[in-house]
This record gives structure tokens, sequence and C-alpha cells, in this order.
């Protein structure tokens, strides 16, 4: 979404739901941070009331205000679904939503800054970090035992830290010689 670091997107919509305005939602990520949510943000249409979220498989149904028609819900088909930060369910200790990721200091095992987080993404089998470093911008599986998410006192993230464990080169800057060739 441009414009806006006080939302995350939480998936997409598929299409109607029923004949009654319900519209299925796909989500990125754990269908339970969309069940708890009172409202939502519908690309293009603005902040909408949830009026009844169920379970599907593989996702949410969402029957929201003002919506009533099938033909209203196919009209939402592929706009994204968004939720306001501040509203989002605290997730399971371990568990980070990408928004606290973005932004956070790459440090190296003895506290170095090495880099800046800008971007967090679902690679299917693993979540990714986009690190912006000296040598340009590069992917970071978020993966144990190379990355740790460090955590301040309410126990969210606060930094990112690259464990001696991690593979050299992550970054881009392993056994370069002069010509630029590994």
């Amino acid at each position: 979404m441009t414009g806006s670091t006080n939302r995350t997107r939480l998936g997409y919509f598929l299409g109607p739901h029923g004949v009654r305005g319900g519209v299925k939602v796909y989500v990125l990520g754990d269908p339970a941070q969309l069940l708890a949510l009172g409202r939502v943000y519908v690309e293009n249409r603005g902040w909408l009331r949830v009026l009844k979220a169920e379970p599907l498989s593989p996702g949410v149904a969402l029957h929201l205000a003002g919506l009533t028609t099938r033909e209203g819900a196919e009209d939402l088909r592929g706009l994204n679904v968004y939720a306001a930060d501040a509203e989002l369910p605290v997730p399971e200790a371990g568990v980070y939503y990408y928004h606290e990721l973005r932004g956070l200091r790459v440090l190296d095992d003895s506290g170095t800054e090495l880099g800046e987080v800008t971007d967090a993404q679902d690679a299917g089998h693993q979540d990714l970090l986009v690190v912006r470093h000296a040598g340009g911008e590069s992917f970071v599986p978020l993966q144990a035992p190379y990355v740790v998410v460090n955590l301040n006192a309410a126990q969210r993230p606060e930094s990112v830290t690259l464990t001696e464990d991690a593979p050299a080169g992550l970054l881009g800057d392993e056994d370069e010689d002069d010509t630029g060739h590994e």
C-alpha cells in the first residue's frame, strides 16, 4: 500500500461467499489475525466494519458493513485487505508481523551495525528479510541459527543479529577479488 506505514496487508479478496455479500479472503499468514479484527481497510474502498468473520479452508470469509449482495462481493475480487497495525492481535512468542521487522538495524555478533531491514517477504518455504547494506541489498533468510531477532522490554522486535553461524557472503561481501569475481 502506498503512503502508509500504519497498515499491514493481510491478504486479498478471492470472490463471493454465499449470496448475501460474504467475500472470501486469501490470507497471508495466520487467518486468526483476520478473525479477531473489528474492521479492515479495503483497497480503493476505505475502512469497513467486519460484521462476521468465518474460518474457511484456506482462508477466511468476511461479511462487511454495506456489502449485502453477491455482486457487491464480486466487485471486491482481487482487492487487497489491510489492518491497522495497532489493532492486530499480539502474536505468540517468536512470531512477528512484517511491519515490526521493517526498519530494524541488522547487527553482527559483536554489535557492529551491518545494515537495515527494508522489507520482509513470504518466500513460501521461509520468510526473507530484505537488508540494505554498504554493498547494496540482499535477501537474508529469517531462519535460526543464522538470524536472531532481539527483543525490547515489551518482547517485540528491536534489532536483528546475524550470528557467526550465518553463511559467509550472506550480505554479498565475502571473498571478492580485485576484479569483482569470487
